[in-house]
């Protein structure tokens, strides 16, 4: 006997027709005028405390090193080289297209 190709599956393979209200849950847009949720006060910390603090995550830094430095801040100077010819370059030729072209206007 052979089973229909729809056989097994509820709804025949159809979505059942959405109703208003039984979508996902969505977050509601704010109301122009409500009352906004406000966070508690922190808690205050002394400057000794905020100094310890500070050093504890100044201690996770993963500092680079000399040669590191180095190598980067060359990296930095030769791109900037580069971008100056490319964009001297690109003036000029700017430049030099529209002087001929406003000198063929005038003529």
């Amino acid at each position: 006997m052979a089973r229909s190709p729809t056989a097994g599956r509820t709804g025949g393979g159809q979505r059942p027709p959405r109703t208003p209200g039984r979508g996902p849950a969505t977050p509601a847009a704010p109301v122009r005028g409500a009352a906004r949720e406000v966070d508690p006060p922190k808690a205050k910390v002394s400057p000794a405390q905020f100094a310890r603090e500070v050093r504890a995550e100044g201690r996770k830094i993963t500092w680079p090193s000399r040669k590191e430095t180095w190598i980067t801040s060359v990296m930095v100077g030769i791109m900037v080289v580069i971008s100056a010819i490319f964009f001297s370059v690109v003036d000029g030729t700017l430049s030099f297209l529209l002087q001929q072209a406003l000198e063929l206007v005038s003529a």
